[in-house]
């Protein structure tokens, strides 16, 4: 894709961020949207132009993809040829280590075939790749590779947005999908708040002796939660939560002291762990920005929540962004009759669609963090009671799968925008 640096353009949006979450936002967008014009500011550089992302390494990094999820990708025509990458999670198991407490969700009890997909990043980033470079041939969609946004000047009708480069862009709206430390939140005037769990992730694909069978496991242990997830090729991939000193201390053992450490935290359940790839260390913390829309501006993903990974919510949550966006847009033109991109009546009903799901998603994830990771004889008597409980309640388990699949929140975002 080439870089576009006319002196000025006047678009119907524009994404500052061109990662996942904003490539995946222009796809949707253009595909459903066939007049629409958009640009995406990116700053890191442009590959080759007739470069391909790479394929998908052993030291790949994934995300979980929620059963809700899958079925918005496949409505949107990309998990078609995204499904070969993916790996079915068909078995969670979830367990308090030392402790009674275990419950399980099986795909069968839901008539289901999974509860979920996992999936390296670079599959789904060279689809986008693919299916964007159509727009940027057609002249619909403009990139600023190298770039950022140095300042805003909104106007009544338009968003005027400058470039390091010095290039203008006038718009009807920006989309904020920066990621969690984006510097343009900050110049549009969101304010965020921020915890930090005092706690890092150590992330890692695992090889496995024998088949995992798509089984997933969420084991709770005194440092924070364990999680290890079925990817293809008869690997996990592992999001181990620790204090920094144990993180750092990990981080630096030998493969074979590491998988020692593992598998004695993990226990046997999942299999042998037999190889690891490269482990990469980032610290924990809960961020999430107290508005989700201003006049001609939105967040979207990280930009607008950055959650502590347990139970894979992230990128979900981030998918409802867009199919939320997706939804109001579609529906902003058929009652208006107009193409009014960043009108008030649009921002104001992404907010209010976007706030109560993600401050269920913080509720949620935050709450287990917390219960989770507290050594207390009472508490830990009172969270292993409950996952008894919830292994015995096929009514309540119920609930948490449905939580966990993202259903729940795409039907009620469906009947509000619909």
């Amino acid at each position: 894709m080439s870089d576009n640096r006319s002196a000025e353009q006047a678009l119907d949006l524009v994404i500052a961020g061109g990662g996942m979450a904003g490539s995946l936002l222009a796809y949707v967008l253009l595909s459903q949207n066939p007049g629409l014009k958009l640009a995406i500011v990116e700053q890191s550089p442009e590959l080759g132009t007739d470069e391909q992302p790479s394929k998908a390494s052993f030291d790949s990094r994934s995300i979980a993809l929620a059963h809700g999820s899958v079925e918005l990708l496949q409505q949107w025509g990309l998990w078609q040829e995204l499904q070969q990458s993916g790996c079915a999670i068909k078995h969670i198991q979830i367990s308090d280590r030392g402790h009674f407490g275990k419950t399980y969700l099986n795909a069968a009890d839901y008539q289901l075939s999974a509860l979920g997909q996992v999936i390296e990043v670079e599959a789904i980033g060279e689809v986008l790749w693919q299916k964007l470079k159509h727009f940027t041939t057609q002249g619909r969609l403009s990139w600023f590779y190298s770039d950022a946004i140095s300042a805003l000047n909104p106007t009544a009708e338009l968003q005027h947005i400058s470039l390091q480069s010095g290039v203008q862009l006038q718009s009807k709206l920006l989309v904020i999908a920066e990621g969690g430390l984006s510097p343009s939140r900050a110049l549009a005037g969101f304010e965020l708040k921020s915890d930090d769990y005092q706690q890092h992730a150590l992330i890692a694909n695992i090889g496995l002796a024998d088949s995992h069978q798509h089984k997933a496991f969420e084991r709770f242990t005194p440092t924070g939660p364990l999680a290890l997830l079925p990817l293809t090729r008869q690997r996990y991939s592992l999001v181990w939560t620790l204090t920094p000193e144990q993180a750092a201390q990990h981080l630096n053992q030998s493969d074979a002291e590491f998988l020692a450490a593992l598998q004695q935290a993990a226990g046997h359940r999942a299999g042998v762990f037999k190889s690891v790839g490269q482990r990469v260390v980032y610290p924990l913390s809960l961020k999430r920005a107290t508005e989700a829309a201003r006049h001609r501006t939105l967040l979207l993903g990280n930009s607008l929540h950055n959650l502590h990974p347990i139970a894979g919510q992230g990128f979900n949550l981030a998918i409802r962004d867009i199919f939320s966006l997706s939804l109001l847009l579609q529906k902003h033109q058929t009652d208006a009759g107009s193409t009014d991109w960043g009108s008030y009546a649009l921002t104001k009903a992404y907010q209010q669609a976007r706030l109560p799901d993600m401050q269920q998603v913080i509720l949620y994830t935050d709450s287990l963090v917390r219960l989770f990771s507290n050594s207390s004889r009472l508490m830990a008597l009172g969270r292993n009671t409950g996952l008894m409980a919830l292994n015995l309640c096929p009514e309540l388990k119920q609930v948490v799968a449905n939580q966990a699949m993202g259903l729940n929140s795409i039907r009620q975002l469906k009947a509000l925008l619909s």
